[in-house]
């Protein structure tokens, strides 16, 4: 019997928990040794123990207990770094699609002074996650496409496109010099936009978090999930959406989806809470400037209504579904497990159940595939 049964689920968000060596396998031979392999140091002590011991059960053929399908988190859990065995996953929890992100890989590019070189490690990590999920045709692969460098980035993402990715996520840090609503940026929008494939947003995507000094705060210092202090805790995650309501405000103010009809997208792993206020504070400022930007008044629809025709969210699990969709409606919002990270509990459904009570099927059905369906611009499979 699947964790999931009854009607069909699409996953709007899941992870490859990668090795040490995962991402070099990808690199052109002539970058490889300038890409360092994954070191986790930074996220604390139970992260490189956990790598090293997945990749020895690697070696060993070690067989996995199906028992531990929603306990065992990270690269502990079945199908984390194994396609094979994601399949196998993918069997028992009884989700139709998902969508398939990495980890912690471009940790190994994204900082490096050389450009070449980042953007050879982007061409490798892309290559990775749609190798992984090339088996499978419900494992849906997100490719990763940072946008300081809207001529490069427009050129990895017709790469990625026709390697197979299904989705390409795009950082939300604001560009140095031009908005990414700036006609330099609409070769990117225009690629996506032709290909019917959805940028995504999501948790790490912007490096402007909380100062750290808000952290010293002069009580004992917290960890996140995985012992470390380089991912989410409490006051990050008070902080996690005010990037991405800015990016998506703008998108719909400065014109891209009136532009792009055929651009969509979706906030992932970024919670939900946020997303009747700043449908609300859209509409407030659609009011209050539109006498001197005239940009708000030259378009058929409010940017709200954009963002209701273009974008999805998905809130994490235990935010109130049921009063979301009551506030903001049924075609918002869409399911995620976040497998297997921590994060996404051991019972996501359980989570999202509890906060849906007078929720019509047809606003569930909407939540579980519907919506994630429209966002890929795919028909809702049949179970």
């Amino acid at each position: 019997m699947p964790y999931a049964e009854g009607r069909v689920y699409l996953d709007a968000d899941s992870h490859i928990m990668e090795l040490h060596d995962w991402l070099s396998a990808y690199v052109d031979d002539d970058l490889k040794g300038r890409i360092p392999r994954l070191e986790l140091g930074a996220a604390g002590a139970l992260a490189d123990k956990a790598v090293d011991d997945a990749a020895a059960r690697a070696i060993a053929g070690q067989t996995y207990d199906d028992a531990k399908l929603m306990s065992a988190k990270g690269w502990s859990a079945l199908g984390a770094f194994d396609p094979a065995e994601r399949s196998h996953a993918l069997d028992l929890l009884g989700f139709e699609r998902q969508l398939v992100f990495s980890t912690f890989s471009p940790t190994q590019f994204l900082s490096n002074p050389d450009p070449d070189v980042r953007w050879a490690g982007n061409r490798a990590h892309n290559r990775g996650v749609v190798d992984f999920c090339s088996h499978d045709e419900r494992l849906l692969p997100v490719a990763f496409v940072p946008l300081d460098d809207p001529a490069r980035a427009t050129k990895e993402i017709k790469a990625t496109i026709a390697d197979g990715a299904a989705a390409v996520h795009v950082t939300h840090d604001p560009p140095k010099e031009i908005s990414f609503t700036h006609p330099d940026y609409d070769g990117v929008w225009a690629v996506l936009a032709e290909a019917r494939v959805p940028f995504v947003l999501h948790v790490g995507g912007s490096r402007q978090g909380i100062r750290r000094s808000l952290h010293n705060n002069g009580l004992a210092p917290v960890t996140d999930f995985i012992g470390g202090g380089e991912n989410i805790r409490s006051k990050d995650y008070m902080a996690l959406h005010h990037s991405v309501e800015v990016f998506l405000a703008c998108m719909a103010m400065d014109g891209v989806f009136e532009r792009f009809p055929d651009l969509h997208g979706a906030a992932i792993e970024l919670g939900a809470l946020w997303v009747p206020s700043l449908l609300a504070r859209l509409e407030m400022a659609t009011n209050n400037f539109r006498k001197t930007e005239p940009q708000l008044n030259t378009m058929p629809l409010k940017p709200a209504e954009y963002l209701r025709r273009q974008v999805w969210f998905t809130p994490f699990p235990g935010e109130p579904v049921g009063q979301l969709i009551e506030l903001a409606g049924a075609d918002l919002f869409m399911f995620s497990s976040d497998y297997p990270h921590p994060e996404g509990t051991k019972d996501p459904l359980g989570r999202f159940e509890a906060t849906m009570e007078g929720v019509s099927a047809p606003a569930r059905d909407a939540f579980y595939s519907g919506n994630m369906a429209d966002l890929l611009r795919i028909p809702v499979p049949v179970s």
